[in-house]
């Protein structure tokens, strides 16, 4: 007869599966976690994310974040501790571990595993020397007693062990004290009348350190790259132009240097075809070679680069491609995916459909190439993914072009609450059909509030002239803005009314037809 395993660790992405499963057996008339909220809540702080497995299979778990108590409301409610789950406000800085979730499979109750996750909390509460482990408990038996007793009554008579209550018992039972009671915790939690009980348990090997007098910070720089498209004669002209701006980025020790979309369309200068949908096709042969030198300037200048974008050929249909290629020697990508009628009409440029957030050793970022961020729900639904900095590479050939691209890049970073870095091209390639012109003025925008550049710009370039910005934005900063900031756009939208439904699409799906690409070769 084989014995029981059983295994608490941290939680996978590969877990969520299960914990929606589990999730659903414990609270079926409640709101599920989503997979971004999830793969955010792993991101911020996997410690806090627990799991009990029975036998391999997930029976219960934990889900808590670190905070700085002094930054919160009295009554604060579930979605204000919790970022709606996003818990993008953890803070690694702060003095209270504060738990947001517990579930232990109906099945499974009686076993002990929620006292096994309760211990599993004090332990990391111990391992990082936070003051202490702070609950919003629900009191779920209370709507049988609303008619009779008010909620601290009620409190008070779980407390004397006079009426049981699951969750409230329980808690007081390993060890929690109650602080208070705190309503509209849970906007869909009736059971408990909308109340939760504050509780708290110190932790009594907390030592302190040194007294807070400092505010964390969390600094990234960016090299922004304003790039002159000019005629050469090889591929080595191209990567000497290039090799000098990265190295003009390290040598400033920035951790991202961005470049503009489209920036290799200056390798049909000596390509010689004249055709745009011919030419698009010719310039794909160079990707391995793009590739293998960006890929190596990262790994030896020390820094993280996107790659502007480049037009990349699988199953026969050319896509435009933004690559980030890290200072670890990884290599992400993201295909654009609103396609301009110019780039259709000209180029035979086909959509991809994925939106990808990527994880760097500064943050989180993603990418809008050009065009896509004149879309709000791109931003909207990375920045839910957790993105900090959204790089948008653009190409425009006017001043009307730009200004769509600079002011919805300002708009994306007001409304998100992200810092947005912005890079473009100029100069000519009059060899170059539909590349004859360039118009450009790149910038780093951050939301516009207190904490940042009075006109929400933390750096901005001349116009039309070849040149880098470079500037530092604080994800600290950030993240405290989103929490407190004069308006906190991210905090206050009405999910109620709306929402953003993004479907899951490969990037190889075809959406134009094969006739139109046709017609952009001739």
């Amino acid at each position: 007869m084989e014995s029981n395993t059983i295994d608490i660790r941290p939680l996978e992405i590969n877990d969520y599966e299960e914990l929606l499963k589990l999730q659903k057996r414990c609270f079926s008339d409640m709101e599920i976690t989503t997979r971004d909220q999830f793969e955010s809540q792993l991101y911020q702080f996997k410690e806090g994310q627990i799991g009990v497995f029975l036998n391999d299979s997930l029976v219960a778990s934990a889900s808590s974040l670190i905070l700085d108590l002094d930054e919160y409301s009295v009554n604060h409610s579930w979605d204000e501790i919790a970022d709606e789950g996003y818990i993008r406000n953890h803070d690694p800085e702060g003095d209270t571990l504060y738990g947001i979730e517990v579930m232990v499979d109906p099945d499974y109750r009686g076993m002990k595993f929620g006292r096994r996750l309760y211990e599993a909390r004090k332990e990391l509460c111990q391992k990082l020397n936070l003051k202490r482990i702070l609950i919003g408990g629900r009191i779920p038996n209370y709507h049988l007693h609303e008619k009779d007793m008010k909620v601290t009554e009620y409190v008070r008579a779980v407390m004397d062990k006079k009426i049981y209550d699951p969750v409230l018992s329980f808690q007081v039972k390993n060890d929690f004290t109650i602080k208070r009671i705190i309503r509209n915790y849970l906007p869909d939690d009736e059971e408990s009348c909308y109340y939760a009980a504050l509780m708290e348990w110190v932790n009594l090997e907390y030592r302190q350190t040194q007294p807070k007098v400092k505010i964390s910070s969390s600094p990234a720089r960016i090299c922004c790259v304003q790039y002159k498209m000019r005629k050469i004669s090889s591929f080595d002209d191209f990567a000497q132009q290039i090799e000098y701006f990265v190295d003009v980025a390290s040598e400033y020790k920035s951790d991202f240097v961005l470049f503009p979309e489209l920036l290799t369309t200056q390798l049909l200068s000596f390509v010689g075809e004249k055709r745009p949908g011919l030419a698009a096709r010719e310039l794909t042969k160079f990707t391995d070679q793009y590739i293998e030198f960006f890929n190596e300037m990262a790994i030896r200048y020390d820094v993280n680069i996107i790659g502007g974008s480049h037009f990349t050929m699988e199953n026969d249909r050319v896509h435009n491609v933004s690559y980030l290629f890290h200072r670890d020697g990884s290599i992400d990508s993201q295909y654009k995916i609103h396609i301009t009628p110019s780039e259709r009409k000209w180029w035979g440029v086909q959509p991809g459909s994925e939106l990808k957030v990527f994880d760097t050793d500064r943050g989180r970022v993603a990418i809008n190439i050009c065009y896509d961020v004149e879309f709000p729900e791109l931003a909207r639904v990375a920045t839910d993914k957790g993105a900090q900095i959204l790089f948008v590479p653009y190409c425009t050939d006017e001043r009307h072009g730009f200004t769509r691209v600079r002011i919805t890049s300002q708009a994306r970073a007001i409304e998100n609450q992200i810092y947005v870095a912005i890079a473009g091209t100029v100069g000519n390639i009059p060899s170059v059909p539909n590349m004859d012109i360039q118009y450009a003025q790149s910038a780093i925008f951050t939301p516009s509030d207190f904490p940042f550049s009075r006109d929400g710009i933390v750096a901005i370039s001349e116009e039309n002239n070849e040149m880098v910005v470079i500037a530092d934005v604080d994800l600290a900063v950030l993240r405290r803005t989103r929490h407190s900031g004069t308006v906190t756009p991210l905090k206050d939208r009405r999910t109620d009314l709306y929402s953003i439904n993004f479907k899951e699409v490969s990037d190889q799906k075809v959406v134009f037809p094969k006739e139109d690409i046709k017609m952009s070769k001739e």
